[in-house]
């Protein structure tokens, strides 16, 4: 019995350093499992795909995050977020926002994987949160190509200056070649006060292929609360080597009343073609949406959403992408989200 106790006391003498560490600089456990059951299909366009029952995950996730204080005011920091399919069994470690900084008064620096300040400013505008068949990356963002969690990347987030900050993020060349020296970078400034948010978004991606040397996207988005309406608008400009300029823009509006909500969105996107092409993409999207809040935690969501292409459109669902050119998908989804 002695040798037993004394061999929990060397084990607790050697554990306590690292739980009484823990204790002062706690480490965080978070996540969210969001599934929703869809009925979707896809008019038009050359291959019609007919009405199909899905189940989707979205964006769930789990993610652990602490920090240190290494004095001096500043706190080395750390966050490691790895998506994973209730549904099914497909995905690794650490897949979204990871990585390791540093944090002070003059700001923070973070390096690894991360979504990108141009991406950041689309979270509010759209109502699904980026999220869903309905999400921003129907008809913006160049369907998702500007929708970027680079990886590789170093970013400087500022502090809050009377309600003002930005971010900057720039990526390393690693995939340097002979020809090519490919980058991103990305910004935003942003304006948050009372019921007020604008914002600011700039991303460059160079060297993409042998044939795109440059892509350059501008947003910019203003967010409005007054009673129990929210109000959003977004405006954005892509512009890429040998095609015209892309133009898109997104309202939304979202009503709370107690635990209920309900929601509308539109979106558009004109041009972006190749240049001198006979006919641009052209679409228009509608998505209409219902949310019951049971807790802060756990949300009911139900949403119908229609994609109208023209012969040339490309625009797709947001989330769970389906379509092709000239189809027009759209379909009905409910489901359950809960974070912890």
């Amino acid at each position: 019995m002695n040798k037993k106790l004394m061999a929990l006391a060397v084990a607790g003498a050697c554990v306590a350093p690292a739980a009484m560490a823990q204790t002062a600089n706690p480490v965080t456990l978070y996540g969210r499992v969001y599934v929703m059951l869809e009925s979707v299909e896809a008019k038009g366009g050359a291959t019609p795909l007919a009405s199909r029952m899905r189940v989707s995950d979205q964006s769930s996730l789990f993610g652990i995050r602490g920090t240190e204080d290494i004095g001096g005011g500043m706190k080395v920091f750390f966050q490691l977020e790895t998506a994973f399919n209730p549904e099914s069994n497909a995905t690794t470690f650490a897949t979204r926002n990871s990585g390791v900084g540093l944090q002070g008064g003059w700001g923070s620096v973070v390096m690894g994987r991360w979504d990108t300040p141009y991406k950041v400013v689309g979270y509010g505008p759209d109502v699904w949160g980026d999220l869903t068949i309905a999400g921003i990356t129907s008809a913006l963002h160049d369907r998702g190509n500007f929708d970027r969690r680079e990886q590789n990347v170093l970013q400087y987030w500022t502090p809050n200056f009377g309600g003002f900050t930005a971010k900057f993020a720039q990526t390393a060349n690693e995939g340097k070649t002979a020809t090519l020296n490919p980058s991103t970078f990305s910004a935003n400034a942003v304006y948050a006060k009372g019921p007020i948010k604008i914002q600011y978004g700039y991303e460059k991606h160079k060297d993409v292929s042998a044939t795109v040397s440059k892509e350059e996207g501008n947003e910019l988005t203003g967010e409005f609360t007054i009673g129990s309406f929210k109000l959003a608008a977004m405006a954005e400009e892509i512009k890429k080597t040998g095609s015209t300029k892309q133009k898109n823009w997104l309202a939304s509006v979202l009503y709370s009343m107690g635990k209920h909500q309900v929601a509308y969105q539109h979106q558009e996107s004109k041009d972006g073609g190749a240049t001198g092409a006979a006919v641009q993409p052209e679409c228009d999207i509608d998505s209409f949406g219902y949310f019951y809040n049971w807790s802060k935690r756990s949300q009911l969501v139900a949403l119908y959403t229609k994609v109208d292409n023209n012969e040339a459109g490309v625009c797709r669902f947001g989330a769970g992408q389906l379509g092709g050119v000239g189809q027009d998908p759209q379909g009905f989804a409910v489901g359950i989200k809960h974070v912890f």
